[in-house]
């Protein structure tokens, strides 16, 4: 049976990481948690090690979908010579012992069911924000591929190493997931959206919370641009 692989882009989450670890390392079928410390300030590499991560750190900060690029190649590294890639597990640092539901997640790609999987949050956390990325996000892929997905930014994603590989270059920070699901839908793959009971740290509505979320825009907005699916 194919083994699965968990890879965790982080920036300053010493407060989480810890128990988002130990929690994907109980994973049925999970024999590796990688986490790409993405020039953090604080002590997220040291808590990830501490908590049984293997640790990759990015000299200063590169954006998630380089954490993620740099998670993926460690993996390939790892993978042992002519058995078959492991999957990979993509989830987010805030997660916290909620992570350990993500098991609906891998089944599908286990079985050879789904080439990529996308959480739907079961249960929403109350976001500070309006809206827009996400508006911005799904209507682009509908423009794009024609599917409506119902949560088109969920970070948590398992796919096969060849979906990931047929994705690369992937699209720049926060526009990754919508770069991710027009080009594997656009390519043939198959992608199921599943059900779980997960929650992550909702984004506030101070200043810094706006930033993000104005770079989110931009990325998505880019990643939407070269796929000349921003507009009608």
């Amino acid at each position: 049976m194919t083994g699965t692989a968990v890879i965790i882009p982080a920036k300053d989450e010493a407060d989480r990481i810890g128990a988002t670890v130990a929690a994907a390392l109980k994973l049925s079928g999970v024999d590796l948690v990688v986490v790409v410390d993405d020039g953090s300030g604080d002590r997220t590499g040291q808590v990830a090690r501490a908590a049984g991560a293997r640790v990759a750190r990015h000299s200063h900060n590169r954006g998630k979908a380089a954490a993620m690029e740099s998670g993926a190649e460690i993996v390939r590294l790892l993978d042992a010579e002519g058995e078959e890639p492991r999957h990979l597990l993509f989830l987010d640092a805030d997660l916290g012992e909620t992570a350990h539901m993500a098991a609906p997640l891998i089944e599908p790609v286990q079985a050879g069911e789904a080439d990529m999987t996308i959480a739907v949050f079961a249960t929403r956390v109350k976001l500070g924000g309006h809206g827009f990325v996400v508006r911005l996000a799904r209507d682009g892929i509908e423009r794009a591929t024609g599917w409506t997905p119902a949560q088109p930014l969920n970070g948590q994603r398992c796919l096969t190493r060849a979906a990931f590989e047929a994705a690369r270059p992937l699209a720049r920070g926060f526009g990754v997931e919508t770069g991710l699901t027009i080009d594997l839908i656009r390519k043939g793959f198959r992608i199921l959206e599943v059900e779980v009971e997960m929650a992550h740290r909702a984004t506030g509505t101070d200043w810094r919370a706006q930033i993000h979320r104005a770079r989110q825009f931009r990325d998505v907005g880019r990643a939407l641009l070269a796929r000349r699916a921003l507009l009608p």
